[in-house]
Parts: structure tokens; C-alpha cells; sequence
């Protein structure tokens, strides 16, 4: 089993047919894998938080999931309620449609409500959605993400378009140089492309074909 590329891995499932029978089995896996995290929607929160409790397996949640169209405070209280129910690390969706407009400073105040409301008790992802912007206002979003108080940068949803791409991680990574990390999310389903996005820069992957990518790590 290959524990450091483990390490890197958020063990995903967002799908919104998922059954606390399969969140039991993805914390199970975790467990057994040494993933960083599993990442789930918020109403399983709490159920995961338990099934984890004394593990180094983090809670990851989303938040304003996965159109990033509700209001700064409307995420701001999903945030701090899935902190309340567990969670340490929060992946919100950036205003999208704010930023293809330039209003720069509903961008920030919306990513500065989630940073403040979980101060101190979660680590904070930014997802921009690549896919939908052009390569200039991807920067733009990474620079306002780390002014706003980001811990990372996040390719992608995973239910748009298309997913994380190695020159989008490599533009991100240059970005917000060490100021934040970059997550590559979308699309990674072999250990090739895993191990291209952590070259590239991505410090963390979300990817619900994990166990797919460490066993091929092995073989």
C-alpha cells in the first residue's frame, strides 16, 4: 500500500444518491488506506465524524455545492454548521458568475465569510471551477482566494464540464506560490495522473477512484 501517495488523496463521494451504507464503506476504506480525508456532502457530516473519530482521517465537506450561487452568508453558516457537525476542512465554491464579471469584491467577501466563520477550526478550499473561466481570471481568483484568507486553491467540482487539467495546477501553483495549496479535483481516476498533478503542484487530489490509483502505485 503506498501510504505517502495516500496522504494526497481526499476519498471523495459528493454523489448525491449516496446512502449511509456507502459513506460507512468510504470511511472504512479510509481508515484502511491512510487517505487524508473523505470528502462528503454535508448531511453526512456527523455520521462520518464518528465513524473517524480517533483516526488522522480528516472530514471534508463542501460548501455552496456545486454551483457556488448562494449568498456569502448563506455559506458562511453551512461552513460553521458542518464545523459544529465535524468537519476540519471545508471546500466552498467560489461566486463564479462574479468573478466572469469582475465584481472582484463580492469574490473576496464571499470567500472571507467562509474563512471567518470557521477561524481556527478548518482548513478552507476554494473551488473555482476552472472549466468556466478563461486562464487570466483563473489567476485573478487565485490571488483574491489567498487575499481573502484560502488555505487552497481547487481546480474543479467534478460535475461541470471537465475536470483538472496539469496546466491549470501548474498555473495555480505559480498563483498563489506558497501562500496556499492547490488541490487538483476532477477526473483523476489512474496513478499517471495522480502522480502529473502532484508534479505539477497539487499538494492534495480529490478523486473517488483512490484505491484504483494507490493499488497501481503498488503494481
Amino acid at each position: 500500500m503506498n501510504t505517502k501517495l495516500a496522504k494526497f488523496i481526499d476519498h471523495t463521494l459528493l454523489k448525491p444518491e449516496a446512502t449511509s451504507e456507502q459513506i460507512e464503506a468510504l470511511c472504512k476504506e479510509a481508515k484502511e488506506y491512510g487517505f487524508a480525508s473523505v470528502c462528503i456532502n454535508p448531511c453526512r457530516v456527523k455520521l462520518a465524524s464518528e465513524l473517524l473519530r480517533d483516526t488522522d482521517v480528516k472530514v471534508c465537506t463542501v460548501v455552496g455545492f456545486p454551483l457556488g450561487a448562494t449568498t456569502p452568508e448563506v455559506k458562511a453558516f453551512e461552513a460553521a454548521n458542518a464545523v459544529e457537525n465535524g468537519a476540519s476542512e471545508v471546500d466552498m465554491v467560489m461566486n463564479i458568475g462574479a468573478m466572469k464579471e469582475k465584481d472582484y469584491d463580492l469574490v473576496e467577501r464571499d470567500i472571507r465569510a467562509v474563512v471567518e466563520a470557521v477561524a481556527g477550526k478548518a482548513v478552507v478550499k476554494v473551488i473555482l471551477e476552472n472549466c468556466l473561466l478563461e486562464k487570466d481570471e483563473i489567476k485573478k481568483a487565485c490571488e483574491i482566494c489567498v487575499k481573502a484568507g484560502a488555505d487552497f486553491v481547487k481546480t474543479s467540482t467534478g460535475f461541470n464540464k471537465s475536470g483538472a487539467t496539469v496546466e491549470d495546477v501548474k498555473l495555480m501553483k505559480e498563483a498563489v506560490k506558497d501562500k496556499a495549496g492547490v488541490k487538483a479535483a476532477g477526473g483523476i481516476r489512474d496513478m499517471v495522473t495522480a502522480k502529473a498533478m502532484i508534479e505539477a503542484g497539487a499538494s492534495r487530489l480529490g478523486t473517488s477512484s483512490s484505491i484504483k490509483i494507490v493499488s497501481e502505485m503498488e503494481d
